[in-house]
């Protein structure tokens, strides 16, 4: 009989716990300052989007974006290599970089 009277009393204890929490204010989220290097090139053109898709989303969620490009990555800023570059299940390169250089998203080479 007690050990049913012990467990009815913790079953009601999740119930507090909820009304509780909607007291609490929500943290709010810190803005990071983040730096994405990239250095695949056209030869592999869907890992050559990344850095400038994750950027763009990084960027749209509210945190400090930088892109840097090493290697074969700086061949990227070239206008017709650019053009030519079509990810895989990605919209074109050149959409994405538009959007990048609207948001003023520092690209380092």
């Amino acid at each position: 009989m007690e050990r049913r009277r012990l467990f009815s009393w913790l079953a009601g204890l999740p119930l507090f716990a909820f009304s509780s929490v909607s007291g609490q204010e929500a943290p709010t989220a810190k803005k990071l300052k983040i730096m994405m290097k990239s250095a695949w090139g056209s030869d592999d053109p869907t890992r050559a989007s990344f850095v400038f898709a994750h950027g763009l989303a990084l960027a749209d969620a509210g945190h400090d974006v930088q892109i840097f490009l090493t290697g074969e990555a700086t061949y990227t800023m070239r206008k017709a290599t650019v053009n030519a570059i079509m990810p895989v299940g990605w919209p074109p390169l050149s959409e994405t970089l538009e959007k990048v250089v609207a948001k003023h998203i520092p690209i380092f080479s």
